[in-house]
């Protein structure tokens, strides 16, 4: 009840935060909601057989407000604690490394196609987290977005760790995590945090999602692993190494040879695997 897989057509699938009347905000049954989403899409070949894009956005007034504390503590503090903390969950299967907490962010990471975050309304806490783990975020110029876990005397613990770093500088991160200071969608695009910001990041993402879905599946594949496996490798052989080694994977094959052919105005359709 708490996450719906809509499908948009042509491959675009939308995970809809839908805990409207909480401003989606983060209960256990939600964690487990959206872990299980990742975990579908990932491994459930009748949902992702023709899977070209996700799109992950909240239902309501926010995409997602954070911890729902309250809604945690009445789970009981410290089975809900053991829950969210426990490692490996179990969402990530047998090469899982992240626990519940880590896995509603890191998990949109290990899906072998783009996952694009739409933001509105509120971004907090572990709801940034959880954009970040996306491919791209397009948010309105007002969305409200905030690293808030210092106001609760915590830490980013749903992956903060690896996905901040790939897009600001530290000293941006310590100061955002140390403040929890809430800032709009233009400055964290002015930051790094968000990819766009448009009057409308769904139409955005759709717009986006059709020129993806226009292009080879393993060719945008591939570069989704190229980029997240060598991004942050300060060594140049397993970084030049890791390029040669996708495009022999992508040489030759049908869908390299459909989209060669589309240069030449020949149209052939693409074999989702």
């Amino acid at each position: 009840d708490h996450v719906k897989i809509l499908s948009l057509g042509q491959g675009v699938v939308n995970v809809v935060l839908s805990r409207p009347n909480k401003l989606n905000s983060l209960c256990i049954p939600m964690f487990e909601a959206i872990a299980e989403a990742a975990s579908r899409l990932r491994n459930d070949r009748e949902l992702n057989k023709d899977l070209r894009v996700v799109i992950i956005s909240g239902e309501g007034r926010a995409f997602c407000s954070g911890l729902d504390a309250k809604g945690v503590a009445l789970s009981g503090p410290k089975s809900s604690l053991n829950k969210l903390l426990k490692r490996p969950s179990g969402y990530g299967g047998d090469d899982g490394l992240g626990n519940l907490a880590q896995d509603v962010c890191y998990l949109w990471r290990k899906l072998p196609v783009p996952v694009i975050a739409v933001l509105h309304g509120y971004c907090f806490g572990g709801g940034l987290q959880i954009a970040l783990g996306a491919d791209f975020r397009f948010a309105t110029p007002d969305c409200k977005l905030s690293i808030m876990e210092s106001r609760w005397g915590l830490i980013p613990d749903m992956s903060a760790s690896i996905v901040l770093r790939e897009l600001v500088r530290m000293d941006v991160a310590k100061e955002l995590t140390m403040t929890g200071r809430i800032i709009s969608g233009s400055e964290a695009e002015s930051l790094g945090l968000v990819t766009r910001c448009v009057d409308d990041p769904m139409e955005e993402a759709m717009k986006v999602a059709r020129e993806i879905t226009a292009r080879s599946p393993d060719s945008v594949a591939a570069s989704k692993e190229l980029f997240q496996s060598t991004w942050m490798v300060e060594d140049d052989a397993t970084c030049l190494e890791k390029e040669t080694t996708l495009q022999l994977k992508l040489i030759g094959t049908w869908n390299q040879a459909a989209a060669a052919g589309t240069q030449f105005g020949i149209n052939l359709p693409y074999w989702n695997k």
